[in-house]
């Protein structure tokens, strides 16, 4: 299944204020692993993702998504490919209903209008939420927008997930329900996030980005255990982790 597999080679990218948002990121990932992208602010993790999509085209280095080097040429081919929730939800949900904005791209994908109702309501279904298929989008709350934008991006049946932040300014029980929901999911997933324990959750490897590079690339548990190594990245360890604050034992 190449056309799932992500590789990056040497990938630089600079703003046009100067700032080196990425140096020389590689790594690959294959088909159905679920991998989270941490660090600090700044550390270059949404400028990687916004590659991942051709958001933005690499300037140097290589980026390739299955068969597709990354370019302005190739930026059709990998939309259809690679998925992306926004940190935002009204960056991603701009339609008067939420079935008009779940029907959006399955409709500019050219499928038939019986195959997109179709798609909208199977989707919903999957997420939970079929019963808000004819809520104005304006209505919806963080959680409920949340859930309806990961529907927009599934809808078009991507072969990878990419999400930033996806539990940002969620109350406890959305993000357990989204939790849940992304269990659910048997696509390849590429998480940036600050919480760590939904990284535990959901992702068995997990990269360590650090002033635009990657510092550390490896197996979950051993990254979130590993109190210096998170600290020098500007993080702590997940909260289950950090044992109890009572008595100073750790878990």
């Amino acid at each position: 299944m190449s056309h799932h597999i992500i590789q990056s080679h040497g990938l630089c990218y600079t703003y046009p204020d100067g700032n080196k948002a990425l140096r020389e990121i590689s790594f690959l990932i294959t088909h159905g692993e679920s991998v989270a992208i941490i660090g600090a602010n700044g550390a270059g993790k949404s400028t990687l993702l916004m590659h991942l999509n051709g958001h933005i085209i690499p300037q140097t280095g290589t980026l390739r998504i299955g068969d597709y080097p990354v370019s302005k040429e190739t930026a059709h081919h990998i939309r259809r490919s690679v998925g992306m929730v926004f940190q935002d939800s009204d960056d991603q949900l701009f339609m008067p209903t939420v079935f008009d904005d779940v029907a959006f791209g399955p409709l500019n994908l050219d499928f038939p209008h019986e195959e997109v109702e179709e798609r909208v309501r199977k989707t919903l279904e999957t997420v939970g939420v079929l019963h808000l298929i004819n809520r104005p989008t304006h209505r919806l709350s963080g959680g409920e927008k949340r859930t309806v934008a990961i529907a927009t991006v599934l809808s078009m049946t991507p072969d990878i997930l990419v999400m930033d932040e996806p539990t940002s300014s969620l109350d406890p029980r959305s993000r357990r329900r989204l939790i849940e929901l992304l269990k659910t999911f048997h696509h390849t997933k590429i998480i940036a996030t600050h919480d760590l324990d939904m990284v535990f959750d959901l992702c068995e490897r997990t990269i360590i980005m650090n002033e635009g590079a990657i510092i550390a690339d490896g197996n979950s548990s051993d990254i979130l255990n590993n109190k210096e190594l998170l600290k020098k990245s500007g993080l702590e360890k997940p909260l289950r982790l950090q044992g109890c604050p009572v008595c100073g034992t750790e878990e």
